[in-house]
Parts: structure tokens; C-alpha cells; sequence
């Protein structure tokens, strides 16, 4: 008998939810008074690029022989479910594009640094490709897909006098594309788990998280000449709005739509999925996505962390307060960072000092940052969130070229 999908139920275990407003219906941010965080200041002069160079640093040293990042090595008493080799080949290629996507944003020019990016690319042309569904219930590749794309952009924009290579990439970015149309969830959007069918187009309810990465990649796509079908994002930005509460907490996952006030559905709970959800919905024309919503999901990610960070490195997803997992943290400040940067400039120096101090606060001696023990993908993953997350927090000033300016 199959070993037991224990952690896979344990993340889809939260009842079904309620019938979530129509994109017709008004979407209002509540009358009560919000969380506002106390302004802080900013870090210390030189604190966020030593941390950002601190980071680089350990991810050339942690690069693998063959140029990619992580593995399967580390292991404890209670593993996410990993059908081998397919889960693992999509764990390794999705960590491997954010630590590219982190080198080419902030690594500079360094000849080392330009080195580890060089291998780094060798190795997501000839694997990216080969990146398959792990199995009949498990989806793990699309966000294999999904941060490939990322990655395979910035590579697009690094060599930008080489045609060739830009042509090369370019078809890459399709193919990746051709993935996520294969892969997209029979009712529009995506999840990484099918436990219904496991059909061949899936059968899974989307995951409000998951498919704002995808929007979020399949825009930049676009600005680079790549678009994705227009049908594809519109199903896409319809699900999440399906999974929109009037507050803009989004649910975990569609087939929680009869049980809106589920812990993981309120506010607490969606800390980690909201800017990214609010950040997908603005950058494809949802007009109720505000400054306004920006600046209270900011607001209440930062007065209200501790909900997040409670729920930092703790081993088994889903069981801390508001069944938060801890592969929340530096995805959600990830996109919180993306975030701040579709704020008018004069309003975005309050957010940038809270992020800037809250990650300077938690990046490890080694240079790394992690939230959940997941085999050995999960310093890397963090440390690539982080580092871009810093980007967002530098101030406007002259040209860096770690910037990629």
C-alpha cells in the first residue's frame, strides 16, 4: 500500500467555503478601525546591503556541483509528501530558478557571482524542460513552472544584446507557459495537490496563493514579449476573486468556499496570501485593488507578524494559529515587497523600514534565510525570497548595479 498522503490531506483538510462575491459585487474594506504598526525608521546605513551580501554569499556556497541548488539530503521524522524522483526534480528546479532570479536582481557583477548565474542557467536549459508531475496527486511542478518563468525573464534581460540567447529563452518561457495551460485546474488557476480524480487535466480546486504566483510570473512574461493566452489569465483572475472575502482576505483554497471563517480564511490567516493575491489582481487590471488595499494588507502584515511568525520553522505545516504553516513567511514578504513597489513613491518608505528590519532581524550567521524545514530546499528558497524582498526595501537614489540598473 501507497504511504500515506498524511501532510497532503493535512494542507487540503480545512472544510469547504462560502459563496464568495461576484467580480459584479461591491468590495469594500471594513468601517471598524485597523491595525496600524508604529513607524520604526530606517536600518542603519549600510545594513541592508551588508545582509544582501551576506545572502549572496552563502548561495554561491551552498551551489551544487552541477550549478542548481538543494536536495533531498536532509530529512526528519515528518516529510511533505515527495513521490521520487518527479518531486524532487520540480523542488530542485523551482529553488534553483529563485536563487538565479535573487542572483541576477541583487548579486551585481562580481565575477563570481556572474559564474554561480552562468551554471545556474546551464543547468535550468537542460533541465527546466524535463520537469514532469510528480504523480497522479501531487502537482508540485507548476511551481516549478512558475518560478522558472520568473527566472527565465530576468535571464531575458541580463545578455540583452545576445539575440540568440534571448530567442533561446523565449521559447523556453513558452514551453513553461504550454506547462501551466496543461496543468491548469479544470475550474481555472492552479493547485498542487489533486486528490479527487487525478485526471490528466487536473481536477483540484485552484489555491489562491498558487495561482497569484502564476498571474504574478505570467505578467512578467507578458512585459517581455511572451503573453500567455488571454482565456488562461482571465480564468485565473476569476478564481481568485471567487476566493475573495469583502475584507480581502482570500480563502486557502476554492474548496473552502463554504467555510469562509475557517481560521485559515481570516485575516490572521491570509497575512501570507493576501499581497499576493491583491498584487496578481492589480497587475492584470482589477480596478478594487486600491493603493488603499495595498496599504491595509501592508498595515495589518506588520502589526499583526507575530501571526506569521509563529508559525516560522515550526516542523508540520498548518499547525500553528490560525493554521498558518511556516512556508508562509518569506513567500508572503516576498510579494508584500512587490507590493510596496505599486505604492506612489512618497508612501512607500514607512513599508520598506518595517521589511527592511523585520528580515534583518531573522537572516542566520551563515548568510541564510528559512521558515520550514523542507529536505534541503529550504534555505535556499528563503534566502532567494529574502534577497529580493531587500531589493524592494532599498531607497530611491542612484543607480546600483546590484539594482540591475
Amino acid at each position: 500500500m501507497r504511504r500515506c498522503l498524511a501532510l497532503a490531506v493535512l494542507a487540503l483538510a480545512f472544510a469547504p467555503t462560502w459563496h464568495a462575491a461576484t467580480p459584479a459585487e461591491k468590495q469594500t474594506l471594513p468601517a471598524q478601525p485597523l491595525p496600524r504598526p508604529e513607524p520604526v525608521g530606517p536600518p542603519a546605513v549600510g545594513a541592508i546591503d551588508g545582509a544582501i551580501d551576506r545572502g549572496v554569499a552563502f548561495l554561491l556556497k551552498d551551489q551544487n556541483k552541477d550549478g542548481s541548488w538543494g536536495s533531498a539530503n536532509r530529512t526528519k521524522g515528518l516529510n511533505i509528501y515527495a513521490p521520487v524522483p518527479d518531486a524532487h526534480d520540480a523542488f530542485r528546479a523551482a529553488v534553483t530558478s529563485l536563487c538565479i532570479s535573487a542572483l541576477i536582481e541583487v548579486g551585481g557583477a562580481a565575477e563570481p557571482v556572474c559564474k554561480a548565474v552562468e551554471r545556474g542557467e546551464a543547468w535550468l536549459f537542460e533541465r527546466l524542460p524535463l520537469v514532469r508531475r510528480s504523480s497522479a496527486d501531487a502537482l508540485y511542478n507548476v511551481w516549478t513552472h512558475i518560478y522558472g518563468i520568473q527566472a527565465l525573464v530576468k535571464m531575458h534581460e541580463r545578455l540583452r544584446t545576445d539575440a540568440a540567447r534571448r530567442r533561446k529563452v523565449e521559447d523556453l518561457i513558452r514551453n513553461q507557459i504550454d506547462f501551466l495551460k496543461r496543468f491548469e485546474s479544470i475550474d481555472g488557476g492552479w493547485g498542487y495537490y489533486d486528490l479527487r480524480v487525478g485526471a490528466q487535466r487536473p481536477t483540484a480546486d485552484s489555491t489562491s496563493f498558487m495561482t497569484a504566483a502564476a498571474l504574478v510570473a505570467l505578467h512578467e512574461a507578458k512585459a517581455v514579449g511572451v503573453p500567455a493566452p488571454d482565456k488562461l489569465v482571465q480564468r485565473a483572475c476569476d478564481s481568485i476573486r471567487r476566493q475573495r472575502k469583502p475584507d480581502y482576505s482570500y480563502l486557502y483554497g476554492e474548496y473552502m468556499k463554504y467555510s469562509p471563517m475557517h481560521p485559515i480564511n481570516r485575516p490572521g490567516g491570509s497575512l501570507g496570501r493576501s499581497q499576493a493575491c491583491n498584487l496578481a489582481l492589480r497587475l492584470w487590471g482589477d480596478e478594487r485593488i486600491t493603493d488603499e488595499v495595498f496599504a491595509t494588507w501592508l498595515d495589518r502584515l506588520f502589526a499583526r507578524n507575530l501571526w506569521l511568525d509563529m508559525g516560522r520553522k515550526r516542523p508540520i505545516p498548518h499547525e500553528s494559529y490560525f493554521a498558518v504553516a511556516g512556508y508562509f513567511f518569506y513567500f508572503g514578504h516576498y510579494y508584500a515587497g512587490l507590493s510596496i513597489q505599486q505604492l506612489k513613491s512618497e508612501k512607500r518608505a514607512f513599508y520598506q523600514d518595517h521589511l527592511a528590519r523585520l528580515l534583518l532581524r531573522l537572516q542566520a550567521e551563515d548568510g541564510s534565510w528559512w521558515d520550514y524545514p523542507l529536505y534541503n530546499y529550504h534555505q535556499q528558497y528563503g534566502t532567494a525570497f529574502a534577497l529580493m524582498s531587500l531589493k524592494c526595501c532599498r531607497r530611491a537614489g542612484p543607480a546600483d548595479p546590484r539594482n540591475g540598473e
